[in-house]
């Protein structure tokens, strides 16, 4: 549960209380509050209490440093949120800004991939699994970040027999036009669908939920196209040498 969805006490947070819940240390909460990066505590005496607007800004700062933002940057794109933004509304933020795919890189050694594997993997392979992106070696020797969902398309490819210098050179394909694919989609998504998101006057909720949609179905959409283009190749070369 994030920690901007409701407990009993969300609203009357300690600054300890509040750090522990996003993982942060007292000192860091308190020099992100003096920088104006969450706004004032509610005051009760001389006490000062967080509440979920508080949590969910400091979970999106948390969601912005993994994305490698500068604390310069981060303040900026914070500048850009209303100081009444609810909580969900700054949660929304999170949503766009989450990564697509699922399944965060794990740390492996070799003999735990090979297990994961489902196989031995020689020098070789491995040198595919790094060339393809789908394994990435750490200064630790044998030990490699992997993430978990895209093994069983390392492993395909080398069931496939596919050889490292082809296995480079898929990858450069691979990462130049999805890149470009990337940056036109989120144009598309910045100028069309989020305006439209935003002047539908559904609740913050119904519209993560509609965010969240968009991201299967634009992968599926991908996914179709390309089957299409090369089934429309094979057709076209079959014309041509008829």
């Amino acid at each position: 549960m994030s920690a901007t969805e409701g407990s009993p006490d969300s609203e009357s947070l300690s600054v300890e209380q509040l750090a522990s819940r996003v993982g942060m240390t007292v000192r860091t909460v308190r020099f992100y509050a003096g920088r104006g990066l969450i706004p004032p505590p509610r005051r009760a005496g001389r006490n000062g209490f967080y509440g979920s607007d508080h949590l969910a800004r400091l979970e999106l700062v948390r969601e912005l440093q993994a994305h490698g933002l500068t604390l310069s940057a981060i303040e900026g794109y914070l500048e850009r949120i209303p100081s009444d933004a609810t909580p969900e509304e700054v949660a929304l933020h999170r949503t766009l800004l989450a990564p697509w795919s699922p399944d965060l890189p794990e740390q492996m050694d070799r003999a735990t991939l090979e297990v994961r594997s489902g196989r031995s993997l020689s020098d070789d392979d491995l040198d595919v699994l790094v060339a393809i992106g789908i394994a990435e070696p750490t200064p630790a020797e044998d030990v490699f970040r992997v993430a978990p969902a895209h093994l069983a398309i390392g492993i395909g490819f080398l069931d496939a027999g596919l050889p490292v210098a082809a296995a480079r050179a898929s990858r450069h394909i691979v990462v130049e036009h999805g890149t470009q694919l990337a940056e036109q989609l989120t144009e598309l998504f910045r100028q069309e669908v989020w305006p439209h998101l935003k002047a539908s006057g559904q609740p913050p909720e119904a519209i993560t939920a509609m965010v969240e949609r968009f991201k299967p179905l634009t992968v599926q959409a991908l996914v179709s196209a390309y089957e299409d283009a090369v089934d429309e190749l094979k057709r076209e070369t079959v014309r041509r040498r008829v």
